[in-house]
């Protein structure tokens, strides 16, 4: 990996129940880049993903081995605050989720739980994530409208305005476009590559041409594993391992 990382991640081993999700996994995330975790379905990357922000703690029966070093920090500890972490790190889903209120308020949520109370700072603020992820043009005359009215492209923007509002400086995505069309997943994309200066990006995806139009760094697993990582411009054109290869040629079976 060239440049600084952002997360460290050691031996990193996670059960749940029997079961061995994540078998020793040690990466780096560069900082103010987009991370892409690649592999077929059942391979351990969301699970890795949610692990960075500790979201497997609500998994029954988990046991988790190994460190994660976020600036230095291991998040692992038993003495670090879960919510302080997960307030670093903004999160979308495949699907959006935005809370049952209205447009203005999904983003003034999150501003509201930092300690923004402010009417005047709110509206200023609201409009700055919403035009953040180039959404303020679409909604600017409809802010009291429910958020479920809005198509699920712009529902899932709205989800990232209302993850940025927090301060995070880490984006976490978990397939963000798979649930969308063409179009919007473009959009989305776009958005990620723009939002790179600013944040550290790591996404999850099954598409392979997603990947390639997006990604800085690249991570392959198989059952578990890390199998291949690298800069995507080398992992893409000169894969090492056959398994990498066979992925990328969709012989994968």
């Amino acid at each position: 990996m060239t440049g600084k990382a952002k997360i460290n991640i050691e031996h990193l081993d996670l059960y749940i129940g029997k079961q061995h999700i994540l078998k020793d996994v040690s990466t780096q995330i560069p900082e103010k880049k987009i991370t892409v975790i690649l592999g077929p379905s059942g391979c351990g990357k969301t699970t890795l993903l949610k692990s960075l922000n500790r979201l497997t703690d609500l998994y029954s029966n988990v046991k988790v081995s190994g460190k994660i070093f976020i600036e230095g920090e291991d998040i692992l500890h038993t003495n670090m605050d879960i919510t302080e972490i997960r307030k670093r790190m903004g999160l979308l889903s495949q699907r959006p989720y935005p809370l049952p209120m209205n447009i203005f308020n999904n983003v003034a949520y999150g501003l509201r739980i930092s300690g923004r109370t402010n009417k005047i700072v709110l509206r200023k603020r609201v409009q700055h994530y919403l035009e953040l992820v180039n959404l303020w043009d679409e909604v600017k005359d409809r802010l009291h409208d429910p958020a479920s009215s809005l198509s699920i492209g712009q529902q899932q923007r709205l989800c990232l305005a209302r993850g940025l509002s927090v301060d995070p400086d880490i984006i976490l995505a978990d397939e963000p476009t798979s649930a969308l069309d063409p179009i919007s997943s473009e959009v989305v994309e776009k958005k990620f590559i723009d939002l790179k200066s600013q944040y550290t990006v790591v996404v999850v995806t099954h598409s392979l041409q997603q990947a390639r139009r997006i990604a800085d760094y690249a991570i392959f697993m198989y059952l578990g594993e890390i199998i291949e990582q690298g800069p995507a411009s080398e992992f893409f054109s000169d894969p090492k391992e056959e398994l990498t290869k066979s992925y990328l040629k969709g012989l994968f079976n």
